[in-house]
């Protein structure tokens, strides 16, 4: 085995990190297309050399542009000169991130490679680092507002990239979600988690889902586009803390069904009770609703559902 001095080389999960891909991600790459390292442990383990790991940053870049691995990796060992033919017009390329935190570069990157392994890998990082709230707002939402904006200048491209990190940012949510709590009957109501009608994106109220369920708060996740009548009708039957409605459009945003939900009684003469209505997503704004809260990101939101319960 070549001797290298003490630090100068990379274990192969601290080199996944720093690219932003998956362990096995490296290791395909070896395996295929000679992207190895030169120097292995007696135990045939990878040590990454800064060679190497200037090599795999050229792959990873030509990747994400949308070049067919075998020709990026040929192109990778070859040198930045080296000259590529172009994808079709169809290959995604890198997203607009800005200033956003690495573990959300190291997401992008494997989002648009579609390297499922490693984007499942990046998101279960963020979460178990950060926790739910802070892993969703710093990490997943800058992704998923990148691939939008990508998706929308381009056409139909970029709707795969979309699909595959909504799907592992909706399992890694659901993964981290607690069981539903029981009702106790002397304390306040669940919280009551609601796409509005014709509203079919769940993934804020999933992060919501997981993150009360961290905290103990009871809650009943409704998911997308719910009827009117069948979110009074549960409203009536559950007797909640609070309503949390998402709205993602200003289209599907609807003042009128805020009020009357706000308005909702339950429970006999004398003692009945109304939810605590809190308003999510961009369709709400610019609308100022009397008796509704709107927060100003999850963590409010989290803090006032906690907050009822703890009060109860």
């Amino acid at each position: 085995m070549t001797r290298q001095p003490p630090g100068a080389a990379l274990t192969t999960g601290a080199l996944a990190r720093r690219l932003g891909v998956s362990p096995t991600t490296l290791r395909s790459w070896d395996r295929r297309y000679g992207l190895g390292p030169a120097v292995r442990t007696d135990g045939r383990h990878r040590r990454w050399t800064p060679e190497d790991v200037a090599v795999l940053e050229r792959m990873c870049r030509l990747t994400s542009t949308g070049v067919p691995p075998a020709e990026a990796a040929r192109a990778a060992r070859a040198g930045t000169g080296a000259r590529v033919s172009r994808p079709p017009s169809r290959a995604a390329g890198p997203l607009p991130l800005g200033d956003v935190r690495q573990e959300c570069r190291g997401l992008a990157r494997a989002a648009v490679r579609l390297d499922a392994p490693a984007v499942e890998a990046r998101l279960s990082e963020a979460v178990e680092r950060y926790g739910v709230a802070v892993a969703w707002q710093e990490v997943m939402v800058p992704a998923l507002h990148a691939v939008g904006r990508k998706w929308a200048s381009s056409g139909d491209r970029y709707v795969e990239v979309e699909h595959l990190l909504s799907w592992h940012v909706s399992t890694v949510l659901r993964r981290r979600s607690r069981p539903p709590l029981p009702m106790d009957a002397t304390a306040r109501g669940p919280v009551l988690l609601a796409c509005v009608p014709d509203e079919q994106h769940t993934l804020a109220l999933e992060a919501v889902n997981a993150e009360l369920g961290q905290l103990r708060v009871p809650a009943r996740m409704f998911g997308a586009a719910v009827p009117a009548e069948a979110l009074t009708a549960a409203v009536r039957r559950l007797g909640p803390a609070a309503v949390v409605l998402w709205s993602q459009a200003r289209s599907t945003a609807s003042p009128a069904l805020a009020r009357h939900i706000a308005a909702t009684e339950w429970g006999p003469k004398g003692a009945r009770g109304r939810p605590l209505v809190l308003l999510g997503g961009p369709g709400w704004a610019g609308r100022s609703l009397p008796g509704v809260s709107r927060p100003t990101g999850l963590r409010e939101a989290l803090d006032t559902l906690a907050g009822l319960h703890e009060r109860s």
